[in-house]
C-alpha cells in the first residue's frame, strides 16, 4: 500500500526537507526523557517548579503513550485524566501541535513575547503544551487532555508536515484510538491557539470522525501562501518561519516552507494542497477566535467564521494578544461551558450565545474606550456602510471628492507615504477596508506595495494598542507585535495583479491567484487593488486615521531582535515608489464604516 507521505514525495519531487535535531540533543528544547507506559500521580498541591499553578485535584498523568497510525507509524501522547477516569470516563481534548508536548518545546511565553505575555507564573502550570489549554485547570473540571507528540515531533516517528491530507488522517487516526479507550467516553474535541487552530479545520475540511464533537480553533489561517509565506505574492515573515524550523525537535526531518517559497514563488499545486477549503467545513460545533492584533491569523480566523457551513459556529472577537486571552478566568469558564454542552450533553444554554462576540479598539492615548465583545450577528456587519476618500497627494491627507488636479508624491521603498483624514465625530470603523492606488516606480519593472491603516491622535501622532497588560508605560515597552497593534496592513506585488481572480473576489475582499507574474514597464502609472485585513477601531471625535504607502511590511517583528520588514522586488530599499492622486487616475480608499 503507498503510504500518503509517498504519495505527497511522488507529487512533489521537488519538496525541500528540514533535519532535526533529536530532542535530547536540541540546543533549546527542555527534555525530560522518553517514559513510555509511565503513570504518575500528580497529587492535589503538586508544583512543577517553584512559583507555577499548584494542581487543586489529584491527577492521573501517562507519559508517551503510543498512538498507532494507519501506515505503520508510532506517535507518543501525555494523557492526563482524573484519576477516576476509568470508572467514570471523560471527554478527550487534543491540542494538535509539533511543538513539543508537555512544556518541551523552545515556544514558551517567557521567550516569546515581553512581560511574559501578560501571563502571571502562577496562571500556569508548565505541564501545558504551548498554545494549549492547561492540564491543571481543565482535569479538575472532568476532562482528559491528550498532549500529543505530532508525526515526526519529539520522539514520533516520521516527519513533520505542514498540515495538508497526511495530518489530517494522524488526527482522524488519534480521534478513533481516543474514542475506544475505556477511559473516554465517547467524544472528543480539539483546543488551542495558532498551529493547534489551524490543525482544526484542515481536519474538519478533509475528514470527518464521528466521536469528534465539537472544535474550539482560537486564531488560526487557512491558505499558507496567501496568509502566511508569501502574502501578497512576496515573501512575507521569512525569519518567522526560519525560527519556527528551527524549533522543532526530533528524528527526522520538517517540511521546509522557506525553501519551498524561493523553489515555488507562485501559487501552484503544491500550495493548493496546503489550502484549507473552509467551504467544506459541514456541520461540527466551532467556537473560533479572532483577534486585530495577529499578522498571522486575523485574516484565516475571520474568514473561518464567515466561510464555514456549519450552522453551529460562533466568533468571539477579542482585543487582546491570543495566549493572554487564552489563560484568562472568564474565559477558560466560556469554553468550559462550550465543551460542556457538546462534550458532555450538557444543557447549559450555550446556543444563547451571541453569533459574533465584537471588540472594537480604543488605542493607548485616546479618549475613545475599547469596546469589550459588543454582541453582533454576523462579520462584516450587515449595516456597515462603505465610503470612499481619495488620496490627495499635495496635501497629504484624504478627501471625499476627487482631488480635480492630479498630483504625486515619491517615497523609497522602505519609507512612505503618508494621508491622513479626521473625523469630526466619534467614530466607528470594522470590516474590510480597501485600496485602489495608482502607482510607478521609475527605474524598475516590478514593485512590491504595502498598505496600512494607523489611528492617530487629534494633532496626528500615530496610536498604539496594548494587547495585554504591562507594568510599565507603553513607551517603555518593546516594539514586538505580541504586545503591540498598529493597524491593519494589505500587500501586493505588482506584477501579480494581472492575476485577480474574479471567482473568490468579492464585494468586501479581492483575492489574486498569484499563479504567474507579467512585469510593468519602467514609468508607466498602474492601478492596484489591494484588500487590507480586517480591523476594528472606535475614534474619539477629532482623531483619525494615517494611511501609509510603503515598500516594505510596517508592522513590529514577531519576536523581539528579528527583522521582519520583508523581502521586496528587486532594488527594494533605494527604489523610488510614486503614488498618483486625483485628477484622471483617482487612487481612493475604501472604509466601512458602522
Amino acid at each position: 500500500m503507498t503510504t500518503t507521505e509517498e504519495k505527497i514525495r511522488a507529487a512533489f519531487a521537488d519538496l525541500e526537507w528540514h533535519p532535526l535535531t533529536p530532542p535530547g540533543e536540541h540546543p533549546v528544547f527542555t527534555y525530560h526523557g522518553f517514559h513510555p507506559g509511565k503513570k504518575t500521580v500528580l497529587s492535589q498541591g503538586h508544583v512543577r517548579f517553584p512559583g507555577l499553578r499548584a494542581f487543586n485535584t489529584d491527577v492521573l498523568l501517562e507519559q508517551d503513550v503510543a498512538i498507532p497510525l494507519r501506515d505503520g507509524i508510532k506517535i507518543y501522547t501525555d494523557i492526563f485524566r482524573p484519576v477516576d477516569s476509568d470508572t467514570t470516563p471523560v471527554p478527550a481534548i487534543i491540542p494538535w501541535s509539533p511543538y513539543g508536548k508537555t512544556g518541551t518545546g523552545p515556544q514558551s511565553y517567557d521567550s516569546m513575547a515581553p512581560f511574559r505575555a501578560g501571563l502571571e507564573k502562577s496562571r500556569t502550570s508548565g505541564y501545558e503544551k504551548f498554545e494549549a489549554p492547561d492540564p491543571a485547570e481543565w482535569v479538575p473540571r472532568g476532562y482528559a487532555i491528550i498532549n500529543v507528540d505530532a508525526r515526526g515531533a519529539g520522539n514520533s516517528e516520521g516527519n513533520i508536515h505542514f498540515w495538508g491530507q497526511q495530518e489530517a488522517e494522524d488526527i482522524y487516526d488519534t480521534i478513533d484510538w481516543l474514542s475506544k479507550q475505556p477511559w473516554c467516553n465517547g467524544s472528543v474535541g480539539m483546543a488551542g491557539n495558532s498551529w493547534l487552530s489551524i490543525a482544526q479545520v484542515n481536519f474538519a475540511s478533509r475528514l470527518h470522525h464521528p466521536a469528534l464533537k465539537a472544535l474550539a480553533p482560537w486564531e488560526g489561517l487557512t491558505d499558507l501562501y496567501r496568509d502566511l509565506v508569501m502574502r501578497g505574492g512576496r515573501k512575507h515573515n521569512e525569519a518567522f518561519h526560519k525560527l519556527i524550523l528551527k524549533g522543532f525537535a526530533g528524528h527526522g526531518a520538517a517540511e521546509n516552507m522557506p525553501a519551498m517559497a524561493n523553489k515555488r514563488p507562485f501559487y501552484d499545486d503544491y500550495w493548493e494542497s496546503k489550502r484549507i477549503h473552509i467551504e467544506r467545513i459541514g456541520d461540527i460545533p466551532l467556537y473560533l477566535l479572532a483577534s486585530y492584533s495577529s499578522m498571522l491569523h486575523t485574516h484565516g480566523s475571520f474568514e473561518t467564521f464567515r466561510t464555514a457551513q456549519s450552522t453551529r459556529k460562533w466568533l468571539r472577537v477579542h482585543p487582546y494578544q491570543e495566549w493572554y486571552d487564552l489563560y484568562r478566568p472568564e474565559m477558560v469558564d466560556d469554553l468550559a461551558r462550550y465543551f460542556d454542552r457538546y462534550l458532555k450533553n450538557i444543557p447549559n444554554d450555550w446556543e444563547s450565545t451571541p453569533p459574533v462576540r465584537l471588540s472594537l479598539l480604543g488605542f493607548e492615548g485616546s479618549p475613545a474606550q475599547t469596546i469589550l465583545e459588543r454582541p453582533e450577528q454576523t462579520f462584516p456587519l450587515t449595516r456597515q456602510v462603505l465610503k470612499k476618500f481619495y488620496l490627495n497627494a499635495a496635501t497629504k491627507s484624504l478627501q471625499p471628492d476627487l482631488p480635480p488636479t492630479a498630483s504625486s508624491t515619491t517615497h523609497k521603498a522602505h519609507a512612505s507615504s503618508d494621508f491622513t483624514l479626521y473625523f469630526p465625530t466619534p467614530t466607528t470603523l470594522t470590516g474590510y477596508p480597501h485600496i485602489r492606488i495608482y502607482i510607478s516606480t521609475p527605474n524598475h519593472n516590478d514593485l512590491d506595495i504595502a498598505v496600512q491603516i494607523r489611528k492617530i491622535s487629534s494633532s496626528g501622532v500615530p496610536l498604539e494598542h496594548l494587547n495585554y497588560p504591562c507594568p510599565v508605560p507603553i513607551s517603555s515597552v518593546p516594539n514586538v507585535n505580541t504586545v503591540k497593534t498598529l493597524g491593519p496592513q494589505g500587500f501586493l506585488r505588482a506584477s501579480h495583479a494581472v492575476t485577480r481572480d474574479e471567482t473568490l473576489s468579492t464585494d468586501t475582499e479581492v483575492v489574486y491567484r498569484h499563479d504567474r507574474a507579467e512585469m510593468i514597464p519602467a514609468g508607466k502609472i498602474i492601478p492596484l487593488d489591494i484588500t487590507l485585513w480586517p480591523m476594528g477601531m472606535v475614534f474619539a471625535a477629532g482623531e483619525g486615521i494615517m494611511v501609509r504607502v510603503s515598500g516594505r511590511d510596517m508592522c513590529y517583528p514577531e519576536v523581539e531582535g528579528m527583522d521582519m520588514s520583508g523581502e521586496g522586488s528587486e532594488g527594494e530599499g533605494e527604489q523610488e515608489h510614486e503614488v498618483h492622486t486625483g485628477g484622471e487616475v483617482g487612487s481612493y480608499l475604501v472604509l466601512p464604516f458602522v
